[in-house]
């Protein structure tokens, strides 16, 4: 294809998006930018609830929905829908979205979708603030929305509010009772106490948040699951942020299109049309869009496949178009930012804190050191999707990465470091204010698999191994892997093949590895060279 082809289909790709939105402007919060000010009508807030498992989401999510005293009976309500509106005898709603966890969340806001207003983090008064409370936190604070605290299982002999208060104050949350900016709520999701009080807070939020949008437009919003149906077909839940959606409409959502066949609410309920901010199911469009796909409302049909067809092939010849630029490295800080945000992962909570403090104790006036998350354990996709929406760098102490989680980082080009010595951390982070100095990246070059074990009097443990991946070369720096934790950081001592002495070994090789000042090694350990 030539470029004056390739011209052609970006006029016709642009065309088809400016024709189909005449009248329509940007997006914002608010409402958006440049939108006629007497079109702006207000709308609901949309809420999502988070925190650890068993804490009591569902059960708050549950009893909201049974009180739901305009929704009907509460075996009526379709249980599968991932959104749902609640009205009041007062006539306000909240639109719910009710996730699978915060990983869903920060997916949707790693692709660019930002759809939730106002985020709940449910926490259990008879336990503690639980390493997922806290992930759930970072996430919530990454997206940029008001945080809103519910103190659930107010009813349990053994609850203990002002211990969980006591703890968020620790991680720096200051709730409004004791004059921070943080509302919170004592609930029991079993009996409702406070519950009520807790849909009045969201809705004073959403007050101060000031949400409006235009619903004479045609519609636009976000996908938030799609599945195929035998009897139906494809059946797309989606929620409406601007715009009304009307039945015979001609909907895009990714690289999908079609007529809106019908429209249903979260509980089986026919519709001709809805609104801003309101969740619906419809019929009609040729495929399932993924999660956190935008879609928007075309004029006719062939406006629709047009851009679809244009979107499609504009895709196949410019694929880098459409893939995300590679992660801010830590070189690339000192020229382009004055903050430099942080994911630590360690073996121990010890490590975490020593590490996180010593870390942000490097921040000066021009850059500042801030840690957006830290945890024990494996560095996991959550965390690769948290640095994707933060643009963030992930430091491993001692740790090792999942294989998903490693595929997911090269994907989106994640910088990430790993140290076993917590001054090497220091001094790479503290490399940044001094532009002379260099930091060195650590580069995997070869993996290698123990597969036997040898005792020698005079040399120790000798490894027998089978080269994986890369190369195996002499005096290399290695880590030793054993079941995904980091057991030694060292040095190759010697490399042989066949009681030879080499100087490198490739990949589909074996050969035999002694390490440096240790003979802790067993078959199945996992050898990566550096």
């Amino acid at each position: 294809m030539n470029k004056k082809t390739t011209y052609l289909m970006k006029m016709n790709y642009k065309a088809a998006a400016k024709k189909s939105n005449k009248k329509e402007t940007i997006r914002t919060k608010h409402g958006g930018d440049g939108e006629n000010e007497k079109d702006l009508k207000p709308r609901s807030p949309v809420v999502t609830l988070m925190g650890h498992v068993d804490h009591g989401k569902t059960s708050l999510l549950d009893y909201i929905r049974k009180t739901n005293i305009i929704a009907g009976e509460f075996g009526g309500i379709t249980q599968h829908v991932g959104a749902y509106n609640v009205k009041f005898k007062n006539g306000k709603s909240i639109t719910f979205l009710d996730t699978p966890g915060h990983e869903a969340f920060t997916a949707m806001r790693a692709r660019g979708t930002k759809i939730t207003d106002i985020v709940i983090i449910v926490i259990a008064t008879d336990e503690n603030v639980m390493p997922q409370t806290k992930e759930a936190i970072s996430h919530a604070q990454g997206a940029k929305v008001p945080i809103i605290f519910a103190l659930n299982k107010i009813d349990k002999v053994n609850s203990d509010p002002m211990k969980i208060k006591r703890k968020l104050s620790e991680m720096n949350f200051l709730l409004k009772e004791w004059g921070g900016n943080y509302p919170s709520q004592e609930i029991s999701a079993k009996s409702g106490e406070g519950v009520d009080q807790l849909l009045e807070k969201i809705l004073l939020e959403a007050k101060k948040l000031n949400l409006r949008a235009n619903p004479k437009k045609p519609a636009e919003g976000t996908v938030i699951e799609a599945s195929l149906e035998k009897e139906r077909g494809y059946t797309t839940t989606i929620l409406i942020q601007g715009g009304t959606l009307k039945v015979g409409d001609y909907l895009v959502a990714g690289t999908f299109h079609g007529k809106v066949k019908l429209i249903l609410n979260e509980r089986g309920k026919y519709l001709k049309k809805e609104y801003p901010s309101k969740p619906v199911i419809i019929l009609g469009l040729n495929g399932p869009p993924f999660p956190g796909e935008k879609f928007k409302v075309f004029l006719n049909e062939k406006e629709a496949k047009q851009f679809v067809e244009n979107k499609i092939q504009l895709k196949k010849e410019h694929k880098f178009r459409f893939q995300r630029k590679p992660q801010i490295t830590l070189e690339q800080m000192t020229k382009k930012i004055k903050k430099l945000k942080l994911i630590i992962k360690a073996d121990v909570d010890g490590s975490v804190e020593a590490l996180s403090d010593s870390l942000e104790n490097l921040s000066t006036d021009k850059i500042v050191v801030q840690i957006i998350y830290k945890n024990i354990g494996l560095i996991s996709e959550s965390d690769i999707l948290l640095a994707v929406a933060s643009n963030a760098i992930i430091i491993g102490f001692n740790v090792k990465i999942t294989s998903k989680a490693k595929i997911l980082a090269n994907k989106n080009k994640i910088d990430i470091r790993f140290y076993s010595v917590i001054y090497n951390a220091i001094n790479a982070i503290n490399a940044i204010k001094k532009d002379a100095q260099k930091i060195i990246p650590t580069k995997l070059v070869g993996t290698a698999k123990v597969i036997n074990c040898f005792q020698h009097k005079k040399i120790g443990t000798i490894a027998g191994c089978l080269i994986l991946t890369g190369q195996i070369k002499r005096n290399s720096k290695l880590r030793l892997i054993r079941k995904g934790q980091l057991i030694y950081s060292g040095e190759l001592n010697s490399l042989k093949r066949f009681k030879e002495d080499v100087k490198e070994v490739n990949k589909g090789y074996e050969c035999g590895i002694v390490i440096k000042n240790f003979n802790d090694i067993k078959i199945g350990d996992i050898i990566e060279l550096y």
